[in-house]
């Protein structure tokens, strides 16, 4: 958008993009947006972008959308914009002239110099780069008198278990299992983020779909805390347990986290904002094996109720999205990373007290929302309320 922007505005653009498709999530997996309950907040490009998706389906207006349609709209705007787009193409490093950036130095020893530069990654690496300050993880309530920052308690949640299960199930999950007095105190900060996924499109269309298959590597047992949860509940587990399945044109899907135990895996996402780039491609490869591993277990394992497995065995990995990656989402859900800290930096009071401003620069409405950050192994009795049942 930033780039389109700058070009239909009479700018040189050059558009940056490490990996080797445009959109992000927008395009890696991400259809089902949470745009119908707040349409009235979208305007300009954005609002063009999902009248261009309607456009695809014989509809004014779109905002649920197969993930090649996204890319095809995005790569057709930078050529009608005239962008020049450099895929495959990483930050190396900058040159500083006093506080601005002279010039992007990238992987290939090229250099770029421009009159403005702007970091819409999701990563931070250019503004890394360039000594902007950032922060990574949980802030205390204390820093910016915020009610609801830090660590939260224990809460009933649609992301919490509904019954207790024995931590001694854990399987694979152990090495991120932390234990209670291992954590910080409520409302302190630390280092860790929110969890990360993939949104994985699957296709109830038999002809263009493949089988779910296993990762390499695949083992049960990685698999047997949820078992456990899923026996726990008995008759009341259902899918949205484990996964939320939003439903996308030409009987695709877009497959979200849901419950305690799903694709995200808690823990394994906080390395990711400053490491280096194999350390984020075995990242991103542990989260994918573990949503592989995950739906291939929800699809065979006899652990799972039938209906479950009935549910989810309708779909397969559609032939006719991400090719270049036999099926799977090349975009990892990097829910959060760095966060610049300029010159405002917006709290819950923007959010919740004060949300009118005289300068606005734009509009936007959601639910203050964090994704689980980390398994806590606990005695039940100290969190009664927690469970349904105890």
């Amino acid at each position: 958008m930033a780039a389109v922007t700058a070009a239909l505005s009479g700018a040189e653009v050059v558009l940056v993009e490490p990996g080797q498709h445009l959109g992000g999530m927008v395009s890696g997996g991400l259809g089902k947006t949470d745009m119908e309950r707040q349409e009235h907040f979208i305007g300009g490009h954005a609002r063009r972008f999902f009248e261009d998706v309607g456009a695809r389906y014989g509809q004014s207006l779109a905002w649920r959308f197969e993930p090649h349609v996204a890319e095809k709209i995005f790569i057709e705007w930078v050529e009608r914009a005239g962008v020049e787009v450099r895929l495959g193409s990483m930050i190396e490093g900058v040159e500083m002239v006093d506080t601005r950036i002279g010039s992007l130095r990238l992987e290939d020893r090229s250099m770029i110099k421009a009159a403005a530069y702007v970091d819409a990654s999701y990563e931070g690496d250019l503004l890394a780069a360039a000594g902007a300050s950032f922060a990574i993880g949980r802030e205390s309530r204390s820093l910016n008198g915020e009610s609801l920052a830090g660590r939260r308690e224990l809460l009933p949640d649609p992301h919490q278990f509904r019954a207790p299960v024995l931590a001694s199930r854990a399987g694979g999950l152990t090495r991120y299992l932390q234990p209670l007095d291992g954590i910080c105190l409520p409302g302190e900060g630390d280092n860790k983020i929110q969890s990360y996924c993939y949104r994985i499109c699957l296709t109830a269309d038999r002809a263009n779909g493949e089988p779910i298959p296993p990762p390499t590597g695949y083992d049960a047992e990685q698999y047997q805390l949820l078992a456990a949860y899923l026996e726990a509940l008995g008759e009341r587990a259902t899918i949205r347990d484990v996964l939320g399945v939003g439903e996308l044109p030409n009987g695709k899907t877009d497959i979200n986290s849901g419950g305690p135990i799903s694709t995200n895996l808690l823990g394994a996402s906080w390395a990711y904002p400053e490491a280096d780039p194999a350390t984020r491609r075995r990242v991103a490869a542990d989260h994918r094996d573990w949503a592989l591993g995950l739906l291939y277990f929800l699809t065979h394992d006899r652990a799972v109720p039938r209906a479950i497995r009935d549910k989810l065995g309708r779909y397969g990995l559609p032939r006719d999205e991400f090719v270049a990656t036999d099926g799977w989402p090349h975009q990892l859900y990097v829910r959060e990373a760095r966060r610049l800290q300029g010159e405002y930096v917006l709290t819950q009071d923007d959010l919740m007290t004060s949300p009118h401003k005289p300068d606005s620069i734009g509009l936007g409405g959601y639910n203050i929302d964090i994704r689980e950050v980390q398994w806590v192994v606990c005695p039940v009795s100290r969190f009664p309320d927690v469970f349904d049942e105890v």
